[in-house]
């Protein structure tokens, strides 16, 4: 029988705190160890039990998450998961614990339809596991059933042809989730101003995109914005997907935009990259270039497929430069991969196969 992983749930509300060990309790593959209200709690639980993954609340009285977060990193490095509520403060702070080295971010479980708890529940889950594979150990997850595993037709059916007007303007679509934020970073800020147009899809929270946007266009040259439904793909300029919205690519006549809408969860995300590459194979085809890039799953190994198989170029980033090489080793496997280069690399070939 597989070893259950083990968490820390840290957070000053115990109804919160409930809520949590419900939901990650309610999964086969983990067990809740301890809980504490605050970080001072925590620090005391530690020296009790050492477990695989921490879930670090941002606010808290007496000592914030992360002063707490850096002390962790510091002297006993533990895979954190900050838990934000939807706040703009709050995700500036989600944000910054990225860079200090949480593993990835969630938004506080809240009341709400029994579709919004159930999916709350398939991120939260999921979120954890992969935090516990980025330890560098084997790691296999089951799969959850509180939901079907959607894929890509859910938001957009297979095409049965591909005809389009002709055009030779590129496009960039890229996918990536846990360890992306940091991988990301690196990728644009490797980038000419005069790129062509980029789409990016981020496994993140809703509210946190905007953010995550703006702190990466004071830190590139080119620009970058959280997508609105019908933004144009422009050169010099990428476009984040909102979180908990899909978002496609779209064309028309030699103007690429992208469309933002609703939808299931397409395997087990919203935003899906398998979304966002089976609508670049259809409207971009052998004019696109895509990228998937570090994270748990097999998010976007279909889709990338799809673009394979339409003309266009495709990219992986390698497992030693990986976080997690779920996504990427998937769409290896699913065969949709031309080249698998480290992160530092990949910024140069995509530019050399754009042009």
């Amino acid at each position: 029988m597989a070893k259950k992983i083990k968490v820390m749930v840290v957070d000053d509300s115990a109804v919160v705190r409930q809520t949590m060990v419900d939901i990650l309790t309610s999964d086969p593959d983990i067990e809740v160890t301890a809980t504490a209200s605050d970080p001072y709690v925590a620090a005391r639980r530690l020296k009790e039990q050492v477990p695989d993954v921490i879930t670090l609340d941002v606010e808290m009285p007496r000592m914030d998450g992360l002063t707490f977060l850096r002390k962790i990193m510091s002297q006993h490095p533990i895979p954190v998961v900050m838990c934000s509520s939807l706040t703009d403060d709050g995700s500036d702070t989600a944000l910054k614990a990225l860079e200090y080295g949480a593993v990835d971010i969630i938004t506080k479980p809240r009341l709400g339809t029994k579709q919004f708890l159930e999916e709350a529940k398939v991120r939260i889950c999921d979120t954890v596991k992969a935090a516990a594979g980025a330890r560098l150990r084997k790691f296999s997850p089951r799969t959850l059933e509180v939901s079907a595993k959607l894929t890509a037709d859910a938001v957009l059916p297979a095409a049965k042809n591909r005809a389009m007007i002709q055009t030779t303007e590129k496009v960039v679509v890229v996918g990536a989730s846990t360890g992306g934020t940091e991988a990301l970073r690196v990728f644009l800020e490797a980038l000419p101003s005069d790129v062509p147009g980029i789409v990016i899809v981020q496994h993140m929270p809703e509210q946190f995109t905007a953010s995550f946007a703006q702190r990466l266009d004071g830190l590139c040259r080119i620009s970058v914005q959280e997508a609105r439904d019908g933004d144009t793909v422009l050169r010099g300029r990428a476009l984040i997907a909102p979180g908990n919205r899909h978002c496609l690519l779209k064309r028309s006549g030699a103007r690429y935009y992208v469309e933002i809408k609703d939808g299931p969860l397409v395997s087990r995300h919203r935003p899906s990259v398998d979304v966002l590459f089976r609508s670049t194979a259809r409207y971009a085809g052998a004019n696109a270039v895509g990228v998937i890039m570090t994270g748990m799953g097999d998010d976007g190994a279909r889709g990338m497929r799809e673009m394979k198989d339409a003309g266009a170029h495709t990219l992986a980033q390698d497992e030693a430069s990986c976080v997690v090489f779920g996504m990427p080793n998937e769409a290896v496997k699913h065969g949709g991969v031309e080249q698998v280069v480290s992160l530092e690399r990949i910024a140069r070939e995509v530019l050399r196969l754009a042009h």
